[in-house]
């Protein structure tokens, strides 16, 4: 009866609807649905804002009008795009089989667009358990999460003008991505944007980032996600520790509100729109770090938001010798059931609809490993969602970057399905192996700079499918590897225990920041080869924010707690490191205009045109006499510009690198060049700025070349 009285009061009218997830706007009202398969009754709350504690209008769908399958759907009159709504679903509470439906929760739709409020796991309302029994997820809440004001909003993105506004498109093997944080980026007050921390703080940022020379932004995760939910403290100054990073999504198609300009809900896809509008304008692709590994959910005692309440043992791989615990594949408490066709479907649903809604360019896939098993957790590549995700015929153009790992031991690289680019972890470790010194390293580095054909030469993939980087957000950034020998994450509350300890870094005399002006040449020197190797490497390079101005995290390699000057970009240090910075643009600008650094065949050793070179030759301090024995530190290739390459219009220059990472000088002969064309020296980073990268060539009049210790040298013909 007081159901009926509250639908009269706000004149709402019901109708049974069609079965589409999420809300559909429609003829003067909403459509709703939402999935359940045990469920045994739902109802929808609809609340005139997110904040109010009870709804303007509820009902309780009817299991024959109102189900389609375990689809639960209803069209409701009257209802708009503003208002609140969510679901509650009865059922069994029995976790120990996996169920955990708590109809005092009032969950998320996981097709949600816009969520209103901000997460705060302190309230006790949003566990579906009660926290104070001793039994703790076994026990049961009878309190209501309504009050918890986090409700998910009507939106009809589809409103957005979008003009003429078109994806740049870049071929695989021309894009330089350039991984960034919203926040992080800009937050810094010494980073002259008004907008600061926020979407349009990065549009403030495009002209630099144009300068620099990259095409395309790796944005990490921008889904809906909660900040506060790390419990652990700042030991050194006592402050809450947030998980700025992002990487705990509540669902897949919100816009996280954290990097909004103002305060009005759902302006947040707009200034999102806003920026993907103005980053094409100039070229810049806009790439997503999408996490469908895991949510926010957590373990069993996490909190009920949305997939646990609505189902449980559908959503998530749960143990299956105790459903009550579950699968940890992420690492993070729980694991998506990435194989069930209906969390596949709302994974291609979310793709598309960034893609189709939003005009992304493609995606970074968290732990994409996780998404190549099965329900038990082996691995099927070509046969699971992996293969779904590059056939799907809406997502056709877009980039698609794996994460070829994940924190349950699978190691995945190079056997991802045909169309797939992935992260190429051995060409980070190598490099930095080879640049610090290792021994036994110059043969597999040969292999990383050819492409790693030894991982990607199979199913028709090309060099350009090996994403090649020396750092990422995920470890010590590039001053870092060369100023520290061990991580420092004392501040993260974890005595220090998190984080890799894997890092092949190498501090040069002094742990951290120093005044020795003989110690800082030779960490930039280290610096400038790095994104020598990275830039003259087949493959796609990938650059982290800051790096090309040496920033620093202080030691700390795993940073995604810290909201504050450990992580912020420091942009002061654009002006002390502007050397490194115009280096790390002229070789960005040195690759792109290269066709013979960006080919789109792997190299075969052979002599392909008639010309008597092959398209690459390998040399030591001798021409055609490479060293790879287990003491080698050096290395020397030459790649010819004769070779036809897809996209280049006429050949291109022979490029001779020669690499040294020993503790001495080493004088290189070097091979000979046909048809009158002489050597001319670009790069020797063993020369301070303007002279370590030549804007004008200048000829190399001997037949040898002294490779100064820890440097590189990069030489072209004319």
């Amino acid at each position: 009866m007081e159901e009926t009285k509250i639908k009269e009061k706000a004149q709402f009218k019901v109708s049974k609807g069609f079965p589409v997830l999420g809300t559909s706007i429609d003829r003067g009202g909403v459509n709703f649905g939402v999935f359940t398969r045990n469920g045994t009754s739902v109802t929808l709350e609809i609340y005139e804002n997110y904040y109010d504690e009870e709804p303007a209008f509820k009902y309780v769908l009817d299991k024959k009008e109102n189900r389609t399958g375990n689809i639960w759907h209803v069209f409701v009159e009257q209802a708009r795009a503003g208002m609140s709504y969510g679901w509650r679903i009865d059922g069994p509470y029995n976790p120990e089989e996996g169920f955990r439906f708590n109809k005092n929760k009032l969950l998320l739709d996981p097709y949600a667009k816009v969520i209103g409020g901000s997460l705060d796991f302190s309230e006790e309302s949003i566990f579906g358990y009660d926290k104070n029994d001793p039994k703790k997820d076994l026990s049961f809440s009878t309190l209501d999460s309504a009050k918890s004001q986090v409700k998910s909003f009507i939106w009809d993105s589809r409103g957005y003008n979008w003009k003429n506004d078109e994806n740049p498109r870049h071929p695989l093997n021309d894009m330089i991505i350039y991984e960034l944080h919203v926040r992080l980026y800009t937050i810094n007050p010494n980073s002259n944007v008004e907008h600061r921390g926020t979407y349009k703080g990065i549009a403030e940022k495009i002209n630099y980032l144009k300068g620099l020379g990259v095409n395309a932004v790796e944005l990490m995760p921008i889904f809906a996600f909660p900040l506060n939910d790390n419990p652990n403290l700042n030991p050194i100054t006592g402050e809450q520790l947030k998980n700025v990073w992002g990487y705990n999504p509540v669902n897949f198609f919100s816009v996280t509100s954290n990097y909004r300009y103002g305060v009005k809900i759902g302006e947040e896809i707009i200034q999102f729109q806003d920026l993907v509008f103005e980053l094409h304008k100039n070229g810049i692709e806009v790439i997503l770090d999408v996490v469908f590994n895991h949510t926010a959910e957590g373990n069993e005692l996490g909190p009920t938001l949305n997939f646990r309440g609505l189902e449980n043992s559908v959503y998530y791989l749960l143990n299956n010798r105790n459903p009550r615990y579950y699968e940890n594949f992420s690492g993070t408490g729980n694991t998506i059931n990435s194989s069930h066709y209906v969390v596949k479907q709302m994974i291609l649903d979310s793709l598309r609809y960034w893609v189709s809604e939003m005009h992304v360019d493609g995606f970074r896939f968290d732990l994409a490993s996780i998404l190549g098993r099965d329900s038990k957790g082996n691995w099927i590549g070509d046969l699971s969602l992996l293969k779904d995700i590059a056939d799907d015929p809406i997502l056709a153009g877009t980039k698609l970057i794996a994460e070829g790992w994940d924190a349950a031991g699978g190691y995945y690289v190079g056997d991802f399905p045909t169309g797939w680019a992935e992260w190429n972890g051995k060409f980070r470790d190598t490099v930095r192996r080879f640049v610090k010194g290792d021994n036994g390293v110059v043969s597999d580095l040969a292999t990383r700079i050819a492409g790693s054909p030894d991982l990607f030469e199979k199913r028709g993939r090309k060099p350009y499918h090996s994403v090649n980087f020396i750092t990422s957000h995920d470890g010590f950034t590039m001053w870092d590897l060369v100023s520290y020998n061990t991580k420092h994450n004392e501040a993260n509350g974890e005595n220090n225990r998190d984080g890799t300890d894997a890092n092949y870094s190498f501090n040069y005399g002094v742990e951290g920041e120093t005044n020795d002006e003989n110690i800082i040449k030779l960490r930039k020197q280290q610096i400038k080869n790095f994104i020598t190797i990275l830039m003259v490497s087949q493959g796609l390079p990938m650059i982290l924010m800051g790096d090309e101005f040496c920033r620093t995290q202080f030691g700390n390699n795993n940073a995604y707690c810290q909201d504050n000057y450990i992580s912020w970009v420091d942009w002061s240090r654009k002006v002390k490191f502007n050397d490194i910075f115009n280096f790390t643009k002229n070789m960005i600008n040195f690759r792109k205009s290269h066709c013979a650094l960006r080919r789109d065949r792997f190299f075969t050793g052979r002599d392909l045109n008639g010309d008597g070179i092959a398209d690459i030759t390998w040399h030591g301090v001798k021409p055609f006499k490479p060293d790879f024995g287990y003491h080698s530190h050096s290395l020397a290739f030459m790649i010819s510009g004769e070779d036809y390459i897809q996209g280049c219009k006429e050949n291109d220059n022979d490029i001779y690198i020669a690499l040294n990472s020993f503790i001495k000088d080493l004088q290189f002969e070097i091979p000979k060049l046909q048809n009158g064309k002489k050597w001319y020296r670009v790069v020797d980073t063993s020369e301070e700025s303007p002279n370590d990268f030549l804007l004008e060539p200048s000829i190399v009049k001997d037949n040898h070349y002294i490779v100064h210790s820890r440097s590189s040298i990069v030489l072209i013909s004319k």
